[in-house]
C-alpha cells in the first residue's frame, strides 16, 4: 500500500508540475490593449528608430517588445484614424475621397463601418478615448464608454475647441502654458484607467490616446525646449546624415539616403514672401541645402526643430506616466501595447488659429510655426518627400508592439509590410471575436487588414498580397516588393523596395512591363472601391 501511495503521489506532483509548467506559457487571454498614435510624426524621430530625441519609455517597449520597420499609415490624419478604429481603407468607408464617389474629411461612414470599440462592446470590452478624434460621429455614441475629444489642431496650449466630456479645470478661451495638451491627453486617459481599475477590474479595456503633438504649431513648454535649444545648429543635412548612421548601425534599414526634393511643397503653404512677411527674415519654404541658406536663415531654423523634439520628448513623458498607471493598476504585463503615427512629418507651412506674434517666443501659445520641408525630411529620415505624400516619407510609420504576457520575441525586428487596417482584425482576435460578416442581415465587405498575431511569436511574420494608397490625387500600390507610386502632377515611378526603402532609383523605364501591371492592380482595386460605394448608394436611394 505504501508503495502504491508513493505511485499515486509521484502521479499527482508530476500533473501539478505539468499543469504548472503549461499555465507558465499558455497564451494570455484577453489582453488590455493600449492604442497610442503620434500625430505627424517622422519614421526616425523616436530614439529606438535612430532619432536623437531623448524617448526613453518608448525606447524601453521597443526593447521588451518589437518595432517594425515597414509599417504604413495613408498619409494624412483622418484617413489613418478611419483605418485605425474600422480596420478598412479609408476610401471603402468614405473618409477618404475617391473619384467618383465622394468621401473626405467630411464624408460619413456607412452604417456597416463601425468602429473598434462596438466591436470589442460584446466581448465584454470596456473602451476609452482621449486626444484628436477626427473621425465622424461622437465618441461616445461609437461605442466608448468615456472620451475625452482634444481635437484643435490650431494650438497646443489650452485650446478652445475640446469638446466632449472636458476636464472642468478648463476654462475655453484662456491661453495657460502650464495646461499642455500632451498633458491634459495623458491626464484624462490615466482618470480613465484609474476609474476602470476602481470600478471595472473584472474586465477587460481599451484605451485609445491619440496624441495632438508634433502636428504643427510648434509649441512645446520652455522646460522642454531648453533640452534641445542648440542641438540642431549643424543643420538638416547633417542631421539627416547621422541619423541614417545610427539607423543602418542599429540594424533597422538597409538602403541609401533619399534625396532632398526640393521643389516638392503642398501647393497649400504660403509663399516665401508671404511666410518671410508673417515670421521675419529667418523663414524658408523649400528644403534647399543647408549651406545654401543666409546667415539669418541659419540662426534661425534650429530653434524649429528643437520645438518640435520638445513635443516628441513631452510626448514620450506622458506616455511613461500612463504606463506607470498601468503598472500600478497590475494591468501592465497584460496590456499589449502598440505606438504608430498618423502620417509622416509635415512639410506645411500655414498661419492659422490665433495666428503669429513675431515679439512672442517661438514655441509660446502666442507663435505659430511649422516645422517645413527641411527639417521634415530631416524627421522621414531616411524616406523621401512627407505628409499627404504616398512616398515613403508620408506613409511611413513606427510601429512598437509591447506584451509581456503574450510576445514570446523581445528587442526584435519585424520587416513584413504592415498597414494600420491591420490593427483592429488584430486586437478584435486576440479579445475573442472574430470579424463580422454581416450587418442587418447584409453582406460587408471584408475586412482587407492582416492580423499581426503570428508576428509575436518568435520570429514571427505575416505575408500579404498588396498594399493600396490614393490621398490627394497622389497614389501607389505595392505587391511584394514592388512598388508603383506616383505624385499627383507627376508620372508613375516604380521601385524594388527589397533594397530600395528610400525610392531613390525609379526603374520604370527599365521595366514597363511591371508598371503595366501595377497600374491595373491599382485600377482594379479602386474601382473595386467605386463599385461599393455606388451600390451603397443604389441601396440608400432605394429606401
Amino acid at each position: 500500500m505504501k508503495n502504491v501511495a508513493a505511485i499515486v503521489s509521484l502521479v499527482l506532483s508530476l500533473i501539478g508540475s505539468i499543469a504548472a509548467l503549461g499555465a507558465e506559457h499558455e497564451p494570455a487571454k484577453r489582453p488590455n490593449v493600449l492604442l497610442i498614435l503620434a500625430d505627424d510624426l517622422g519614421f526616425s524621430d523616436v530614439g529606438c528608430y535612430g532619432g536623437e530625441i531623448d524617448t526613453p519609455n518608448l525606447n524601453a517597449l521597443a526593447k521588451g517588445g518589437l518595432r517594425f520597420t515597414d509599417f504604413h499609415n495613408t498619409a494624412r490624419c483622418w484617413p489613418s484614424r478611419a483605418c485605425i478604429l474600422t480596420g478598412y481603407y479609408a476610401q471603402q468607408v468614405h473618409r477618404d475621397a475617391l473619384p467618383g464617389a465622394g468621401g473626405g474629411a467630411a464624408g460619413k461612414r456607412p452604417a456597416w463601418a463601425r468602429l473598434l470599440p462596438q466591436l470589442l462592446q460584446p466581448l465584454g470590452y470596456r473602451s476609452y478615448y482621449s486626444g484628436k478624434w477626427h473621425v465622424d460621429g461622437a465618441p461616445l455614441q461609437n461605442g466608448f464608454d468615456r472620451a475625452f475629444d482634444y481635437t484643435d489642431t490650431d494650438r497646443h496650449f489650452l485650446p478652445p475647441r475640446v469638446t466632449a466630456q472636458i476636464d472642468p479645470s478648463l476654462q475655453p478661451g484662456e491661453s495657460d502654458e502650464g495646461y499642455y495638451a500632451a498633458t491634459a491627453e495623458a491626464d484624462q486617459a490615466i482618470r480613465q484607467l484609474r476609474e476602470h481599475a476602481d470600478r471595472h477590474s473584472d474586465r477587460p479595456f481599451f484605451q485609445y490616446l491619440a496624441f495632438t503633438e508634433p502636428h504643427w504649431p510648434l509649441q512645446a513648454p520652455q522646460k522642454d525646449i531648453d533640452l534641445y535649444r542648440d542641438r540642431y545648429v549643424m543643420g538638416w543635412d547633417v542631421l539627416r546624415e547621422e541619423r541614417f548612421k545610427r539607423m543602418t548601425e542599429m540594424g533597422i534599414l538597409h538602403c541609401s539616403l533619399s534625396k532632398m526634393d526640393p521643389d516638392i511643397i503642398p501647393s497649400w503653404n504660403l509663399a516665401e514672401e508671404n511666410l518671410r512677411e508673417k515670421i521675419g527674415p529667418g523663414e524658408v519654404a523649400h528644403a534647399i541645402p543647408w549651406n545654401e541658406l543666409s546667415a539669418e536663415q541659419k540662426k534661425f531654423q534650429p530653434i524649429k526643430m528643437a520645438i518640435h523634439a520638445a513635443m516628441v520628448h513631452r510626448m514620450d513623458t506622458e506616455i511613461g506616466r500612463v504606463i506607470e498607471q498601468l503598472k500600478a493598476m497590475n494591468a501592465f504585463e497584460n496590456t499589449l501595447i502598440f505606438f504608430v503615427s498618423d502620417n509622416g512629418a509635415s512639410a506645411e507651412q500655414m498661419i492659422r488659429g490665433d495666428l503669429h506674434d513675431p515679439a512672442a517666443p517661438p514655441g509660446s501659445a502666442k507663435s505659430f510655426l511649422c516645422l517645413g520641408p527641411g527639417w521634415s525630411s530631416a524627421a522621414n529620415t531616411p524616406m523621401r518627400l512627407h505628409k499627404s505624400w504616398v512616398h515613403e516619407g508620408g506613409i511611413s510609420t513606427p510601429l512598437i508592439v509591447h506584451w509581456p504576457k503574450g510576445i514570446a520575441a523581445c528587442g526584435e525586428f519585424r520587416r513584413n509590410p504592415g498597414h494600420l487596417i491591420d490593427l483592429a482584425p488584430t486586437i478584435l482576435e486576440l479579445a475573442g471575436g472574430k470579424w463580422p460578416e454581416l450587418y442587418r442581415g447584409k453582406p460587408v465587405p471584408p475586412n482587407p487588414g492582416k492580423s499581426l498575431l503570428p508576428t509575436f511569436a518568435k520570429d514571427g511574420t505575416v505575408t500579404r498580397d498588396l498594399l493600396w494608397w490614393f490621398h490627394d490625387g497622389n497614389r501607389a500600390v505595392r505587391v511584394g516588393d514592388w512598388k508603383l507610386v506616383a505624385d499627383h502632377t507627376s508620372a508613375w515611378e516604380l521601385y524594388d523596395l527589397s533594397n530600395d526603402r528610400s525610392e531613390s532609383k525609379n526603374l520604370a523605364v527599365e521595366h514597363p512591363e511591371k508598371v503595366a501591371e501595377l497600374e491595373g492592380i491599382w485600377t482594379r482595386q479602386a474601382d473595386a472601391f467605386l463599385a461599393e460605394a455606388k451600390k451603397e448608394a443604389a441601396e440608400q436611394k432605394g429606401k
